[in-house]
């Protein structure tokens, strides 16, 4: 699997360059600043993170869920979170342990093939969650300015010159202006339950999973979309870089403090996530379930639908902001995670704008052309199947994660604890068993999809 390690340390190689060079120590920590000058210097890198689980992607995905089911996936937007924010916890630690990202860190382990090989996966990876990106966003200006959707795909490629400028307004202004998109879209969709109007006590019950969930392929097909919308592949590799971005002291005591810091900066953020999930989930279900509209999978139905049923004339409209909002915020992160993707796997530094343009281009070129041929019906589907498709390359991140963050030699005395391998594990296994169910199911989803 793996060749000999060659360092005493449990690495074949010395650590090399971090990734982000330019952002990395960037943000001084005071070391006699008292907890929550700590805590808000620490503050960021977990809402960039955050971005990843609410894009345009998980919008597709809850709105399926919640139309066709009601609130029954609710306890899958919470099981997802709950996994999410163990993830990313072990992703810090690693990330402040070892200064290496999980890119850099399976660099080091495995072989050249198995490394190469998991580049690909994650490659594949982003580029399905740029695909969703680069959907939302059109389907976002469709919305708001009734601009076509193939030329809505198009202009996404613009948004590069947007990474740039905010790239260099430095780390902390990008991390603020992140945050700000965030509380945007938790705001308009706060309105949103307030116009839905939801029944407290369903909206209860969903939380507490039920084995339907299993035995239903359709229903499975979903939660494995939500799955695969929260938990991303390409986050473990962005955290475990960007926590680096914080100045600390390199002692014991000082990587003890920014593993803690840095977790609750991420599960916070990962807090308003899953808030923001269920709120999308919650209106599908309180708006369209309820009155019958069980097959509303697609964005612009939704939008359609919202004023007229719930008889408020500005709930189309919040819920397209929001859209914009979400697609231009994961532009910002996913950027990022891919540059971070190719130094740490191939130890090969592109040009932002270049690197940028390359991942768009490959998602840019299914999307317009599935929405030339099949316009806003198939740009949905497309969109839904790229969660699929993350959810699957999901368990190639997830393991090698859980592996390194397990070993003493690697981690010395910040090895995760038993509880927390037993969760880790747990949580790898699970997802094993997800897909490998979905993948059993595949023939029956297919013609749920295509209504046969």
């Amino acid at each position: 699997m793996h060749e000999q390690l060659s360092t005493d340390n449990g690495w074949r190689a010395e650590r090399t360059s971090p990734t982000l060079p330019e952002a990395y120590r960037s943000v001084l920590i005071k070391p006699n600043a008292g907890f929550w000058r700590k805590l808000l210097a620490f503050s960021g890198p977990g809402y960039l993170v955050a971005v990843g689980y609410m894009d345009p992607g998980n919008w597709a995905t809850d709105l399926a869920g919640g139309s066709a089911f009601g609130y029954t996936l609710l306890s899958v937007v919470l099981l997802s979170s709950l996994m999410a924010i163990l993830l990313q916890a072990l992703c810090a630690r690693l990330g402040i342990v070892t200064g290496r990202d999980l890119a850099q860190a399976c660099r080091d382990h495995y072989s050249r093939p198995v490394s190469f090989t998991l580049w690909v996966l994650c490659e594949l990876a982003i580029s399905a969650c740029d695909l969703a990106e680069v959907i939302g966003s059109a389907i976002a200006l469709n919305l708001l300015f009734k601009i076509p959707i193939v030329a809505g795909v198009c202009i996404t490629a613009f948004d590069v010159l947007l990474i740039l400028y905010i790239q260099h307004k430095g780390f902390r202004f990008l991390e603020a202006l992140v945050i700000v998109l965030i509380l945007t879209i938790g705001g308009c969709f706060l309105c949103e339950i307030i116009f839905s109007r939801p029944d407290i006590a369903e909206v209860t019950r969903g939380f507490v999973p039920t084995s339907q969930i299993v035995r239903d392929p359709a229903m499975l097909y979903i939660a494995i979309g939500i799955l695969g919308a929260t938990v991303m592949p390409h986050n473990l590799y962005l955290h475990s870089s960007i926590v680096q971005t914080r100045k600390y002291e390199q002692s014991k005591q000082g990587k003890a403090e920014a593993i803690k810091f840095s977790t609750i900066d991420s599960t916070i953020a990962l807090g308003t996530s899953l808030f923001i999930n269920a709120a999308i989930l919650i209106v599908a279900a309180a708006t369209f379930h309820t009155r019958g509209h069980y097959g509303v999978a697609e964005i612009q139905d939704a939008y359609k639908l919202l004023s007229p049923t719930l008889g408020v004339p500005l709930a189309s409209g919040i819920f397209a902001i929001a859209l914009l909002c979400s697609g231009q915020n994961s532009t910002i992160t996913g950027t990022m995670a891919g540059q971070i993707v190719m130094e740490g796997f191939l130890n090969i530094r592109l040009r932002p704008w270049l690197r940028r343009l390359i991942t768009r281009c490959i998602a840019i070129v299914p999307a317009v052309i599935v929405a030339a041929l099949y316009g806003a019906s198939g740009t949905a589907k497309l969109l839904l199947l790229s969660q699929v498709i993350l959810s699957l390359q999901l368990s190639f991140a997830v393991i090698p994660l859980v592996l390194f963050t397990s070993e003493r030699r690697k981690m010395g005395e910040f090895t995760s604890p038993m509880w927390l391998k037993t969760l880790a594990w747990g949580t790898a296994a699970l997802i094993i068993c997800l897909n490998a169910k979905y993948l059993s199911d595949w023939i029956g989803v297919t013609d749920w999809i295509t209504g046969k």
